[in-house]
């Protein structure tokens, strides 16, 4: 991979690790822990029990959700700066310059993707 592209997807996914953090800190009310926000939220938790249990599982889920996201960017950071970015962890091949586009922390080119799922039954496993 060249110096520029290699420029253009350093700085996509330093966009898409500030974008996650921005929403981490939003969904935590600022600059606060997760245990500080989990206290916050059950002092104003409402009567309604089930409801306050749904919304702090999804905001759980959500903030897991985005914690993997941003491990994804570290790990694809990572491969930039070792100069393997850009290069199938399984097959070694090129990763489609495309595909990177779509999904800066792909780590596998297509076909190894399609037999990675195969092989795990899962649809979309992490670093798709």
């Amino acid at each position: 991979m060249n110096i520029t592209m290699s420029d253009t997807f350093t700085r996509q996914l330093q966009e898409m690790r500030a974008d996650v953090l921005a929403q981490l800190r939003a969904q935590r009310g600022g600059k606060i822990g997760r245990a500080e926000a989990a206290a916050n939220a059950r002092e104003t938790e409402s009567d309604d029990w089930a409801q306050a249990d749904a919304e702090r599982d999804l905001a759980f889920a959500l903030e897991e959700r985005e914690s993997a996201e941003l491990v994804a960017i570290d790990d694809a950071l990572k491969r930039v700066a070792d100069g393997s970015y850009g290069l199938c962890v399984d097959c070694g091949e090129s990763i489609a310059a495309a595909r990177l586009h779509a999904n800066p922390v792909a780590m596998r080119c297509l076909g190894c993707q399609d037999k990675a799922e195969h092989a795990s039954g899962a649809s979309k496993p992490a670093g798709y």
